[in-house]
């Protein structure tokens, strides 16, 4: 399995990633598959334009995972954040969820950030442990699901330098 950085030229890729992840796993995401297959090649473009993206990739060229990491709204200019770490349930359990948070880790490294964040749904205890165990530590900062009020997520923090 390879984990590559991918551009505005590998939009179709990332667009089935993402259907499949938010298709496989609806409640893990702030999104929805419904709304995301309404995205026009031009969206998907745009997105990986803007957000920096890898995609673990099988031998054969199908994508198997997927992680995501930006500068988020309102937060510290040294602050990268990661959204959309999946991996497909079939090739779970070996290795790629940390591969695809250490290449999210590298690029936010390279970029010169300070921390490294995401939030965490509370009922999502294997991506709890896995950030957990990657170095990330629990902020306390906690707030109600938008599309979900009676489900908690848990900013969660690593410092980098």
């Amino acid at each position: 399995m390879q984990i590559r950085r991918v551009g505005e030229d590998d939009w179709a890729l990332i667009r089935d990633v993402r259907l499949r992840a938010l298709s496989e796993d609806p409640g893990v995401f702030g999104s929805s598959i419904q709304r995301e297959q309404m995205f026009k090649e031009s969206h998907w473009r745009m997105r990986a334009r803007t957000v920096s993206t890898w995609i673990a990739v099988d031998a054969t060229g199908v994508g198997r995972g997927i992680v995501s990491m930006l500068l988020e709204p309102g937060s510290p200019v040294d602050d990268r954040h990661v959204v959309g770490l999946w991996v497909a349930p079939e090739v779970r359990r070996q290795g790629i969820g940390w591969r695809l948070l250490d290449a999210a880790r590298t690029g936010a490294v390279d970029e010169d950030a300070r921390t490294l964040s995401l939030w965490v749904v509370d009922d999502n205890h294997a991506a709890g442990d896995l950030y957990v165990r990657a170095g990330f530590a629990r902020t306390g900062e906690r707030h109600e699901l938008q599309r979900e009020p009676a489900r908690i997520e848990e900013r969660y923090e690593l410092t980098l330098r």
